[in-house]
């Protein structure tokens, strides 16, 4: 049996640092250990993030968001590539060195003797923060120790959903939106879900918001699919996919329609597409058990 490792980062912020509770135990069980620790102020984290994103963009590179690519002029891409590869190796260091801070040191220590390389890990962070989201979690150097670790994001209160996706005796069904392709290719995204084995896909191809809201109510989906643009505004409080040429939408404008499909079975909702936070963080509050985002603008070819 697997392992379930939960680290709650609660109040505070990076100017006055973040109270954290581990808990952690048999996956599937009662949580056999819990202690609590602190993350200290650092306020230079947000910089150290914020400068890699800026010389990231400055690839150029055609991404998923809704918004013209950079044009990469007087400067060559060789250049640009070190100094994003640098300001990476700059967020990680300053990331962990914050991880191995002295007041963390004992969550630090209560995972190095509890856990083994041959644990197969779901590592869960629960915060509300913007910021910690976007962090690096994957490059914690803590999870090298461990080759079978699994890392997701998570509100702070979630409730368990009780319906399991059986793909064993059911095909899965699933709601494909392909929205607005400006600019990028999204044609691969839907020969992959038509090459899927044990699925039945039904695809909505820029639709308008009466035409999906329908096909969300129609019937009961194991999984809502997006491919297209999207962004996040107000810091990552609101996100929003453009469905068509002209038109986007809120998960508040689908909010009913989501609900009941939630309510009727939806397990997975995953958008391929980029910016994608504020469109989880509205996600969380439907209860949707799983939700697949990017983080952040990724070139068209990742996605």
């Amino acid at each position: 049996m697997g392992k379930l490792v939960i680290l709650k980062l609660g109040d505070g912020n990076f100017e006055q640092g973040f109270t954290v509770t581990l808990q952690m135990g048999e996956d599937g069980q009662l949580f056999s250990l819990e202690i609590t620790g602190q993350l200290p102020p650092a306020p230079e984290i947000r910089q150290y993030y914020s400068g890699w994103v800026q010389s990231y963009e400055g690839l150029g590179l055609r991404s998923r968001l809704e918004r013209p690519a950079a044009q990469i002029t007087n400067v060559s891409l060789k250049s640009l590539k070190e100094d994003c590869l640098n300001a990476a190796q700059v967020l990680r260091m300053r990331f962990n060195r914050w991880l191995r801070s002295e007041s963390f040191e004992p969550i630090r220590e209560k995972l190095l003797e509890q856990l083994i390389p041959a644990d197969e890990i779901r590592l869960i962070i629960q915060t509300e923060n913007i910021w910690l989201r976007k962090l690096p979690w994957h490059l914690w150097d803590l999870c090298d120790r461990y080759p079978k670790i699994e890392i997701a994001i998570s509100a702070l209160n979630v409730q368990k959903q009780g319906n399991i996706l059986d793909a064993a005796t059911n095909k899965v069904k699933i709601l494909a939106i392909i929205g607005n392709s400006t600019g990028i290719n999204i044609q691969a995204d839907r020969r992959l879900l038509e090459q899927l084995p044990d699925a039945e896909v039904s695809f909505l191809v820029e639709p308008q918001r009466q035409e999906l809201t329908d096909e969300l109510w129609r019937q009961d989906w194991d999984i809502f699919f997006f491919a297209g643009h999207s962004s996040s505004q107000d810091n990552g409080a609101t996100g929003r996919m453009y469905v068509n040429q002209t038109d986007t939408l809120t998960i508040e404008d689908l909010k009913n329609a989501l609900k009941k499909a939630v309510e009727r079975g939806l397990q997975i909702a995953i958008f391929n597409s980029c910016d994608g936070l504020g469109l989880a963080r509205n996600l969380t509050d439907l209860q949707i058990p799983q939700i697949i985002v990017m983080r952040e603008p990724v070139p068209d070819k990742i996605a």
